[in-house]
């Protein structure tokens, strides 16, 4: 099974990464580290977390307080959403 990012959440990625790496040397390395791992997780057992809306589902990060909203395609995993669990929960929606 393979994944793609919706463009808005590769840029959210790619922002939190930058953000950690400008706090601590290496943090953001270790960030993305622990987001690849949750989408492999994810791939490997798609329909292990829970069902936030119709047939989007979400998986924590460890580690961070992120977590990974996505569906499943018949291409794969699409990912809408590398989200920060402190903001609103529904800024994302109009991605799917």
């Amino acid at each position: 099974m393979t994944f793609s990012f919706h463009p808005e959440a590769e840029e959210e990625f790619k922002a939190a990464i930058d953000y950690y790496e400008h706090r601590d040397a290496g943090l953001g390395y270790d960030f993305s580290a622990e987001v690849f791992a949750t989408i492999q997780n994810i791939i490997n057992y798609p329909e292990a977390w829970p069902v936030v809306e119709d047939d989007i589902r979400r998986s924590l990060v460890n580690r961070f307080p992120y977590c990974i909203l996505y569906s499943l395609e018949e291409f794969g995993v699409f990912i809408l959403a590398v989200m920060h669990l402190r903001r609103h929960p529904d800024y994302w929606k109009d991605r799917y």
